[in-house]
């Protein structure tokens, strides 16, 4: 794509996020038919308790810890605080950048070069620390889904079903792609699978003979060392990292008045997260916190409540991360020019007669 296209493409992206929120309460009132306005959310976050704002800000830095061990694990030799700059930078890219992946990539190598590390262990921890996001991605809705359909909701006996079918149906993909990553032979076998699949295919969409299970091959041969010895690690990461972030929602809605209980509050983070993923914004900024707001009202919360309560969470999740990562990508920097200074040379001194 060309340079200056990418950047016309990712301002109008960050006007469209900035336009969003700005419009956040006639997007709600548009979605639920209730009343919102800014006077209600600024009177919503003056009522903020300090005590409140200093335990979301810790359960924050606790699931910046907590992600730094995934990336840890993916990447042997890598230290917690070099994690912590390392996703710190990364994510600052990224939520400035409808598609910031390939710049944050290009952050990752150039810092970890700078580190030492070699190339390609750097490209597979990539690999890895990305195979296990979506992973976690996929497994979120299943969650949120069987939450909700356990927790005693009123639902319909149609939506319940379908809730039930939708949920196993994920776990257990998540499950195959798991086990295939894992083991040999279930991935031979998912990757006749799939190549079956996509005989099936159109003619002008249909891919190479045994094109897929042989990506499937290089991907496993990539990753497996990792997976194999770090699994452990990279899931324990990911478990504390998303519920720590789920902590910091409660915490959010707890604040607000909007909490909707233990399973409603699982569903809602589960969507935040599925929201993120939307391209037309960075990080899906605007999107998550309308799509948040209106499953809250759904549910039965205050309408000023749950929509400061998606704007607080998209500040723990989003936007405090620009300014975080900021520092600790200006503190690599003066750190790595500091290394490459060249050490001045002792002036000679004549011998003294």
């Amino acid at each position: 794509m060309n340079k200056w296209l990418r950047v016309i493409l990712s301002g109008a992206s960050l006007a469209l996020a900035v336009l969003m929120i700005v419009f956040l309460p006639e997007i709600v009132g548009g979605l639920t038919g209730k009343h919102v306005s800014w006077t209600e959310i600024g009177h919503q976050f003056g009522q903020l308790n300090w005590g409140m704002v200093a335990l979301m800000a810790a359960v924050w830095l606790g699931s910046l810890v907590a992600y730094s061990v995934v990336l840890t694990s993916s990447l042997p030799g890598l230290t917690i605080p070099q994690g912590l700059t390392l996703n710190a930078a990364g994510s600052a890219v990224s939520n400035l950048l409808p598609f910031g992946g390939a710049a944050g990539v290009a952050m990752t190598i150039a810092m970890t070069k700078g580190w030492g590390f070699p190339l390609r262990a750097v490209v597979v921890s990539t690999l890895v620390s990305g195979i296990w996001n979506t992973l976690f991605r996929f497994l979120l809705p299943a969650v949120g889904i069987l939450a909700l359909v356990m927790s005693g909701q009123v639902l319909s006996p149609t939506v319940a079903k379908a809730g039930w079918v939708g949920g196993v149906s994920i776990l257990v993909l998540v499950a195959v792609v798991a086990a295939a990553l894992y083991w040999d032979r279930a991935a031979a076998v998912l990757g006749r699978v799939l190549d079956a699949l996509a005989l099936a295919l159109p003619h002008r969409f249909r891919p190479a003979r045994h094109a897929v299970s042989e990506a499937l091959h290089r991907l496993r041969a990539d990753t497996a060392d990792v997976l194999h010895t770090r699994w452990p690690g990279l899931s324990i990461g990911m478990v504390l990292f998303l519920g720590l972030q789920w902590l910091i929602m409660v915490l959010c809605l707890q604040a607000t008045g909007a909490y909707p209980g233990l399973a409603a509050s699982v569903a809602v983070f589960a969507l935040s997260r599925v929201l993120t993923s939307a391209l037309i914004t960075p990080s899906g900024a605007g999107i998550m916190e309308g799509g948040v707001a209106a499953l809250l009202i759904a549910f039965g919360q205050p309408a000023g409540g749950a929509t400061t309560a998606a704007l607080l969470f998209g500040f723990w999740t989003y936007t405090i991360e620009i300014p975080w990562g900021g520092l600790a990508l200006g503190g690599w920097t003066l750190l790595r020019k500091r290394r490459q200074a060249p050490v001045p040379r002792a002036r000679e001194h004549a011998p003294t007669p």
